[in-house]
């Protein structure tokens, strides 16, 4: 805050010095679209996205993390660990998982670089402060950061407009949930200045046991103008804690406890009794900051600049019950102990980005772009407390730190031209360099109880090339085409999870080749669209479903698999104020030739192939539907979304054999969700408008799961393989709330 108060001062201070001159404030509108410009894809471009503005942002926005807020786009799943969409939430697009998904905002990366995760839990309500958000399914255009293995998520942060205004948004509901924002711009002051902001407050006990969020998060912006020049500065942060629901619940405990169950931070105490360890959160802040220069050079000619850093901080604490005490240096008390532990983490990133963008307003337009960052990470742990040696001094107790240093560049050019009437070609050609460097302590051992070193000194270098071809040939009708490659390179969960494999194999980059052939038709009544894609991997890195000892999803690479499907959307306008919006995705997702490790009856372990099976929670069919209907400020929504079952492993298993003969399901059943939202508009004399509303989620109160984990053991019987639990095979869900509501009331004055 101090630093953007100095910036806004010194800009003021030239600003003064400088003639007063009105400004095109449609030209300033307009050039604040420039900074997303080089990275977003246009009705010319060959490739499958979808566009939401700010209205249709605003129509969803009432609480509930950016994952539920795209929900009802093509060939997207989300997850939600609370089970109702607000705290750690997920997105999947065509079943690629979220390290897989480059997310940017006004392009710049936001990504953690170690792992390629988005952490929208961090980033609470920062729809709020969004003007649009594109999403590219595929490979999509050149863009900054992390590689896109299953689609871009392109988000810009609000213009700031002419006219002054100050709005609140209010919500509450079920599970104690609650949203707070406070909405401010002064519009443009002496013709070249702006500011505008946003302070937001979320919370919610969620539906699973102690799954509550707290996150905390304000948006602020300062901007210069002239017709020619947008100078703007951002800060923006959030902060969280939220309890931990990442363990999830079998479907027995289920059964028993209820489907709120919630195994984290579960022990026994001193009587014998079950208590759960009241502090097993995350906690994390981080801080953003954006400095944009946009400039219109000439009629033709345009750039962008942008320098950004990011600051994070956090931890999250664990009980953890009959730890091996060598594991955190303290043999010298004893040989196992119930422990709580912290594990924290900081680090700092900072780049920069460009472009020049050319458009000779007559069938060409071209961009050259690229940017550069560098991340500097640490983590490390501590012991905090010992069960059984509670008087021990373990002040100082550190049983592993680690560092990490990346950079990453990349370079790209974009043409687009028209070649004929109606035919337009493109081509993209992106360079991209990084290295990744890894040292310290690992949390693994060794069979001889030595500490495993996190040693890892990686370069990669990536050539992305992508080109197709748009063809409008009759009016309304456009067809598409485009084929594209690209890489990624492996994130430190990769490492960290080969460190503890018996066999240990070095994690490859992965490449994928990506066609996409489409058709687009479209009038004031009707739009519709079909997209195949076929995406052929080598080395693509596949949930595998089962999950590491922080809680996190592992990764494995499978040789040869690969995604296809055909993606189908529909809008129909037939009469005033009613619309019905729907998408469907019906698709293959499939690994060739899979092996899987089988126990032999010495427990010597062998090989085993599987042929072809399900790539993991990777449903075959998608479909989403909406009918909305609006009359004299009155607004009422029905949406619908069905997602097929989803296999958990990569094995073709559906279920494993328990000793008692039974069976139990390694699958996602298949859901059918319901949501309705009723809202009214109207205006007073204190106010320019204000809008009351409700929605209802999973209105028929389906009880599903969004996300899970498995594993399972595989034995050979008569040449057939088994899979079977074998004394340590798991599946476990996250169960999602029943019917529940959040009101809201949005002023505006």
């Amino acid at each position: 805050m101090k630093k953007f108060s100095l910036f806004c001062t010194a800009m003021m201070l030239m600003g003064t010095a400088a003639a007063v001159e009105p400004v095109d404030t449609v030209k300033t509108y307009e050039l604040q679209d420039v900074q997303v410009v080089s990275t977003r894809a246009t009705q010319k471009t060959p490739m499958a996205f979808s566009n939401m503005q700010k209205e249709q942002i605003k129509q969803v926005n009432y609480g509930k993390d950016i994952p539920s807020i795209l929900n009802m786009l093509p060939s997207v799943t989300i997850s939600s660990d609370a089970g109702t969409g607000i705290g750690y939430s997920g997105i999947r697009v065509r079943g690629t998982d979220p390290t897989r998904i480059n997310v940017t905002t006004n392009g710049i990366p936001m990504n953690d670089a170690e792992s390629s995760q988005m952490y929208w839990v961090n980033i609470g309500d920062f729809t709020s402060s969004v003007q649009s958000i594109q999403v590219q399914r595929g490979v999509g255009t050149s863009t900054n950061g992390a590689g896109a293995f299953g689609a871009t998520v392109n988000m810009q942060t609000e213009n700031i407009g002419a006219k002054p205004y100050l709005g609140l948004d209010i919500s509450g509901g079920s599970y104690g949930t609650h949203k707070e924002t406070l909405r401010f711009s002064t519009g443009l002051l002496g013709n070249h200045w702006g500011i505008q902001g946003r302070l937001s407050n979320i919370g919610s006990d969620g539906y699973i046991d102690r799954a509550s969020s707290a996150m905390y998060s304000y948006f602020l912006q300062g901007g210069y103008f002239t017709d020619k020049t947008v100078v703007k500065l951002i800060t923006f942060n959030g902060k969280e804690r939220t309890y931990m629901a990442w363990d999830y619940a079998s479907k027995a405990d289920m059964e028993k406890y209820g489907r709120k169950y919630n195994p984290c931070g579960m022990y026994t105490d001193d009587d014998g009794n079950t208590a759960f360890y009241k502090d097993q959160t995350d906690n994390y802040h981080q801080q953003y900051y954006q400095l944009l220069w946009n400039q219109l050079l000439n009629r033709n000619w345009n750039l962008n600049v942008g320098l950004y850093y990011t600051r994070g901080d956090g931890y999250y604490q664990q009980y953890k019950t009959d730890q091996k005490l060598y594991k955190y240096h303290l043999e010298s008390l004893g040989k196992r102990s119930d422990l709580t532990r912290k594990k924290k983490m900081g680090n700092d990133f900072y780049g920069t980005v460009a472009a020049v963008n050319f458009d000779n307003h007559n069938g060409l337009t071209a961009n050259i772009g690229g940017g550069i960052n560098k991340y500097d990470g640490v983590h490390y742990g501590k012991v905090l407390w010992l069960r059984d040696f509670i008087d021990a001094d373990i002040t100082n107790n550190e049983y592993y730190r680690n560092h990490a240093h990346k950079v990453d560049g990349n370079i790209y050019g974009k043409v687009n031209y028209d070649i004929l009437p109606g035919l337009n070609g493109f081509v993209d050609l992106q360079y991209r360099h990084v290295s990744l460097e890894m040292y310290g302590p690992s949390q693994e051992y060794d069979d001889n109880k030595q500490q495993i070193p996190l040693d890892v000194d990686r370069t990669y270098n990536f050539f992305n090339p992508k080109a197709g071809l748009t063809w409008q040939f009759m009016t309304n009708h456009t067809a598409y085409a485009s084929y594209a490659i690209a890489h990624k390179e492996p994130v430190r969960n990769d490492f960290e999870d080969m460190i503890s494999e018996t066999e240990q194999v070095d994690p490859k980059a992965e490449r994928l080749n990506d066609l996409e052939i489409g058709y687009r038709y479209e009038t004031a009544k009707l739009s519709a669209g079909a997209n195949f894609y076929y995406m052929d991997y080598d080395n693509q890195f596949v949930l595998t479903g089962a999950q590491d000892s922080n809680g996190e999803m592992v990764a494995r690479n499978i040789k040869d698999t690969y995604r296809m499907g055909v993606e189908l959307t529909l809008g129909w306008r037939p009469c005033k104020g009613f619309t019905w919006d729907m998408n469907a995705t019906f698709s293959k997702n499939r690994a060739k030739n899979m092996n899987v490790t089988v126990i032999n009856e010495d427990w010597s372990q062998s090989t085993a192939n599987v042929g072809t099976t399900h790539l993991a929670y990777s449903p075959d069919i998608i479909v989403n539907n909406c009918f909305a209907y609006e009359w004299k400020g009155f607004k009422a929504m029905l949406t619908s979304k069905y997602i097929s079952e989803q296999y958990m492993t990569n094995s073709g298993f559906k279920s494993y054999l328990e000793d008692d003969g039974s069976y139990t399901s390694a699958m996602i059943d298949a859901m059918f969700v319901t949501d309705i939202d009723l809202s009214y508009t109207f205006k007073l004399k204190a106010l320019k408008s204000a809008t009351i509303g409700i929605t209802v989620y999973n209105l028929f109160s389906e009880k599903y799961e969004s996300n899970g984990s498995c594993s399972m053991n595989f034995r050979n019987e008569n040449g057939k393989v088994i899979a079977y639990n074998g004394g340590w095979a798991w599946a476990t869900y996250s169960a999602q709330a029943p019917a529940h509501f959040l009101a809201h009331l949005s002023m505006n004055f």
